[in-house]
C-alpha cells in the first residue's frame, strides 16, 4: 500500500439516502492511500445510507456541517450517489454554494451516479465532459455537460463515473487524480 495521499484533507458532502457502496468504497481507497475523509452533511448526527436506493444500508457519522465547511479545509471533495442524496443535497443552498466554491477552486472533485446533479444544480458542469447513472444525463446535457457512457472520465481536475459496477474503476482514478494534485509535478 502506498501513501500518496497522506495529509490530504477530503470532503466527502454526502446526506440521507447516500448510496453506501459509493462512500464507502471510494473513501476506503481514499484512506488506504493515506487521505483524511470528513463526512459533511446537512444535519448533525447521522446520515442514513441505502443498498440500491431501497433498502436501508445503515449509517455514517457526520463529521461537520456543509453551513460551517469552507473549501479552504479541503485539498479535494467526493460526491457520491444514490437517488435521494444528490437530490437533497441540490436544494440546499449551503451545499450548492460549497459545491460551486469548490468547483471554482479548481480543486479536485470526484462524483459518481447521481452525484453530478449537484454539480448541475451549482452551474459546475457547462462545458465540461462527464458521465453518470443513465437517468439523470439528459439534466446534465440540459445543464451544458458533453455527457458521455463510459466506465470513468477525467476532465482536467473532475472525475466521475456511472455507477457501483465502475466503482474499482472510479476508485483507482480518484486516488490517481487527487495524487496529481497532491503532488503536482513541476512542469
Amino acid at each position: 500500500m502506498t501513501l500518496e495521499l497522506r495529509g490530504m484533507r477530503v470532503g466527502i458532502l454526502a446526506t440521507d439516502g447516500v448510496e453506501r457502496v459509493e462512500l464507502d468504497q471510494p473513501r476506503g481507497a481514499l484512506q488506504g492511500a493515506g487521505a483524511k475523509t470528513e463526512i459533511i452533511s446537512l444535519h448533525q448526527g447521522e446520515i442514513q445510507a441505502r443498498q440500491f436506493d431501497l433498502d436501508p444500508a445503515g449509517s455514517f457519522p457526520v463529521d461537520r456541517l456543509v453551513a460551517d465547511a469552507s473549501v479552504d479545509d479541503y485539498q479535494a471533495l467526493l460526491l457520491p450517489g444514490g437517488t435521494m442524496n444528490p437530490d437533497q443535497l441540490r436544494m440546499d443552498r449551503d451545499a450548492v454554494r460549497f459545491v460551486k466554491d469548490f468547483m471554482a477552486s479548481g480543486k479536485p472533485v470526484a462524483s459518481i451516479c447521481h452525484g453530478p446533479w449537484t454539480l448541475a444544480e451549482a452551474d459546475a458542469v457547462r462545458g465540461r465532459r462527464l458521465t453518470s447513472w443513465p437517468s439523470i444525463r439528459t439534466d446534465l446535457r440540459n445543464a451544458g455537460a458533453d455527457v458521455v457512457d463510459e466506465e470513468v472520465v477525467v476532465d482536467g481536475e473532475l472525475v466521475t463515473s456511472r455507477g457501483p459496477d465502475d466503482l474499482p474503476a472510479f476508485c483507482a482514478a480518484v486516488v490517481e487524480r487527487f495524487a496529481r494534485a497532491h503532488h503536482p509535478v513541476p512542469g
